[in-house]
């Protein structure tokens, strides 16, 4: 033993177990390595964490049966934290209560009550609960009733919000969102619901949806806000508000988006599923990251308190995976039309593109590609991301090929020449191909021409840069017998046109050049 004194107390090799079923008395430890043991054995206390949690989690799986049990890691952690000898008790709560959408009764049951609700196997809430309790007892009845009596009037305020919530419809609500504050310099709810529905109006016309769904969802989307069920629990906006907007009558893309224009809430989060519900979310995160830039309150360092990051994520997770067209230019400009006439904002969508191509390559990397994969599509500026990821496996492709290497370093060798001339680039005379190698590189390029564009019409752009492959004889002689800068003026300018052409070719599906090491 440790002779150490702390806080009045002496060390020793003695403890004491579980308050109510110990064994009495002090509980000595006869070597550390002992101790989880004999505090188990003899104190009816699982020192170890870990294995207490394991055995809750066994516990509510067993106890469970047929049924699902909704076990968060944040609440299981909780409750292993508040016992020492995990025993799990079935529990049942009134079949009326189930009239009450069932995500208000679950995060009622786990907020106030750390208890574990149960659905069936199609995911619908059934009438019985689980407890951890503390105490093993051979008649738990009064521990199975007391917490069904605590448990009843969490229910009944739930049911009571939701009865008197569907008093007042939602487009009803809509104009009291004047009184909620956004933000001083951007104004209130109400603007910022008429900003996004304008907004989600004209991406809507851009997504050849129906315009008017996608307006009339935005405008009512934030309006649960004000109801008594969001104001006792604010981790079901949205998700109320799609339970109303139905009981409204409202057509389901506009009930549908009331919840799913939050989405995506986190990294792997679904995404909205219509087009009525995507064009919302895009309008509300498009909104929040022009309007809050513009104010001047850009994310910095490891600061971001409006989350920008996370809505420039779900947008470009949008425009991807669900194969949007939609220009990134207009999309801000569009956002940025919308804060007209307000003194306190500024344009800054040049700056919000570089954060967007920003947290791109970053998607990117997290998606598996290399930073000169990334780079030699994204350094290109794309405004429209629906065929990037055909692009970058493209690009993935073409670095395979034992050509690759070559025709990079002589695409990036091109670029620096042409960046060096101040001569406008021509067309290309035939009269002006003086030597073979050029006159052999013309010819190939010609011959490939027609296969590239062919390829890249397609979206095959795998096979566009594949067949550059076939170049790579013609651009290593054509460099090695050469001069491109020639005295004559006229030649000079010729091989400058036929770089370019080159050059052209090589970068219309990437900039390949971004793969020479």
């Amino acid at each position: 033993m440790v002779p150490v004194t702390a806080l009045g107390l002496v060390a020793g090799n003695t403890t004491v177990g579980h308050r109510f079923l110990s064994h009495g008395g002090d509980i000595t430890i006869g070597h550390p390595e002992h101790y989880a043991a004999t505090l188990e054995a003899d104190g009816h206390v699982i020192a170890n964490v870990a294995a207490r949690k394991e055995s809750i989690r066994a516990a509510l799986l067993a106890k469970a049966g047929d049924d699902k049990v909704l076990m968060p890691e944040a609440l299981l952690d909780e409750v292993t934290a508040l016992v020492e000898w995990p025993v799990v008790y079935e529990c049942h709560f009134e079949q009326e209560f189930l009239s009450v959408p069932q995500e208000c009764l679950i995060l009622t049951m786990q907020t106030n009550q750390k208890y574990f609700a149960l659905t069936d196997a199609h995911g619908k809430l059934r009438s019985r609960f689980l407890i951890v309790s503390n105490i093993e007892t051979a008649d738990p009845q009064h521990i199975i009733g007391g917490n069904e009596r605590v448990a009843r009037p969490r229910l009944s305020d739930a049911k009571f919000f939701f009865e008197q919530d569907q008093k007042k419809k939602l487009a009803e609500r809509v104009p009291l969102l004047a009184n909620v504050v956004y933000h001083n310099k951007l104004g209130n709810q109400l603007q910022r619901s008429e900003r996004i529905s304008t907004l989600a109006g004209s991406i809507a016309a851009m997504l050849d949806t129906d315009v008017g769904l996608a307006k009339r969802a935005a405008l009512l989307a934030k309006a649960d806000l004000l109801t008594d069920m969001v104001g006792e629990f604010p981790e079901l906006q949205g998700i109320m508000g799609t339970y109303y907007a139905r009981h409204d009558g409202e057509p389901e893309p506009v009930a549908l988006a009331a919840s799913e224009h939050y989405q995506p809430r986190f990294a792997g989060d679904a995404l909205p599923t219509t087009p009525t519900s995507i064009a919302v979310a895009l309008a509300d995160k498009l909104e929040t990251l022009v309007g809050i830039w513009g104010i001047g309150l850009q994310p910095t360092g490891d600061k971001d308190p409006f989350a920008l990051r996370r809505h420039v994520l779900g947008i470009l997770r949008m425009l991807i995976e669900k194969r949007l067209p939609l220009p990134l230019s207009a999309l801000l400009a569009n956002a940025t039309q919308l804060f007209a006439g307000n003194p306190a904002f500024k344009d800054g969508d040049a700056e919000i593109l570089a954060f967007v191509y920003d947290r791109l390559r970053g998607l990117l990397r997290e998606r598996g590609y290399t930073p000169n994969e990334i780079e030699a599509v994204v350094a290109q500026n794309p405004d429209t991301l629906d065929n990037i990821i055909e692009r970058l496996d493209a690009v993935k492709a073409f670095a395979a090929l034992p050509e690759s290497a070559s025709l990079a370093a002589a695409n990036k060798r091109i670029t620096n020449i042409l960046k060096k001339s101040d001569t406008a680039a021509g067309s290309v005379q035939d009269s002006l191909l003086r030597e073979a190698a050029e006159r052999a590189l013309h010819s190939a390029m010609v011959k490939v021409r027609p296969q590239v564009d062919a390829a890249f019409a397609q979206g095959d752009f795998t096979g566009a840069l594949k067949t550059l492959a076939a170049l790579r004889a013609a651009v290593d002689a054509f460099f090695n017998d050469v001069m491109v800068n020639a005295e004559d003026l006229a030649l000079r300018n010729n091989r400058l046109a036929l770089l370019s052409e080159l050059h052209a070719m090589m970068n219309r599906v990437a900039d390949i050049s971004k793969l020479a090491t």
